[in-house]
């Protein structure tokens, strides 16, 4: 059995899927925006990640959303020089950023090889902890602790097929971390080997967490971290959100899905 706060929702296709969880984002945004004024949103790369983020750029509805009253992040980045092609960052402004009126100050990039921190990925993490801390802060409301990081109003990732999420793979030391937020990734058993990334604990901080998986070759790693793996061998059973863990699928990722298991929602 999933937990009470899991919700799974299967797609026709990957298309579906896609214009389905920008319809999903863009009323999110609104509704957050609407409660407290601002929104926050973690970005995930990859292709279910970047086709999300070009249906809101096709959608008639996105701009219901401030753009300007956004503070977007990234989950994990491509330790490569700034404008690589190969960095989310870079792939995200073009399915979407560009189009929109994001404030510039409120989009939070993680940092570039060969920049201010050279090769150093850790010390790159670093500095993005020290963001994330510096905006968690500040958005503390009066007499309330502020957290090591934001209260993230919605958190995306991809699962890949190892069932890695952000850059946190099965077994690397990342996924074992427990007291930082954000670490530098070496060894990726997915080029390019070097990356930062934000780990579980920091992933836990959002109020909603969405895990995007579509096409076959998803199905077992879906299957498997729906299966109460734990979390060292399927970081993706460990991705949840405070409020709400939301899986969207597609047809072939939910292939494999436990018996006990079973879709809030078939769409």
């Amino acid at each position: 059995m999933t937990d009470p706060a899991t919700s799974i929702v299967v797609h026709r296709d990957k298309e579906l899927m896609a214009r389905a969880a920008a319809a999903r984002l863009i009323t999110r945004l609104v509704d957050a925006q609407a409660a407290r004024g601002t929104a926050s949103a973690v970005l995930t790369g990859g292709r279910n990640g970047n086709a999300l983020l070009a249906a809101v750029a096709q959608s008639p509805a996105r701009d219901a959303v401030d753009w300007s009253r956004l503070d977007l992040w990234w989950g994990d980045e491509r330790f490569l020089p700034e404008g690589d092609p190969e960095r989310n960052e870079v792939q995200a402004r073009q399915a979407l950023l560009d189009a929109v009126g994001v404030d510039p100050a409120r989009v939070h990039p993680m940092p570039a090889a060969g920049g201010r921190f050279g090769d150093d990925p850790e010390a790159a993490a670093e500095a993005y902890a020290a963001e994330l801390a510096e905006a968690a802060r500040a958005g503390a409301g009066a007499g309330a602790p502020a957290g090591p990081v934001p209260a993230f109003d919605v958190l995306l990732l991809g699962v890949g097929p190892d069932t890695h999420v952000a850059s946190l793979f099965p077994e690397h030391p990342g996924v074992r971390e427990t007291e930082r937020y954000v670490v530098g990734v070496h060894g990726a058993p997915k080029p390019p080997p070097t990356r930062v990334s934000l780990t579980l604990p920091a992933i836990r901080a959002a109020r909603e967490v969405w895990l995007l998986a579509a096409g076959e070759d998803k199905a077992g790693a879906v299957g498997l971290a729906l299966s109460r793996a734990g979390e060292l061998q399927a970081p993706a059973a460990g991705a949840r959100g405070s409020e709400r863990t939301l899986w969207l699928l597609d047809r072939p990722a939910a292939a494999h899905l436990p018996d006990s298991v079973r879709p809030a929602l078939l769409v």
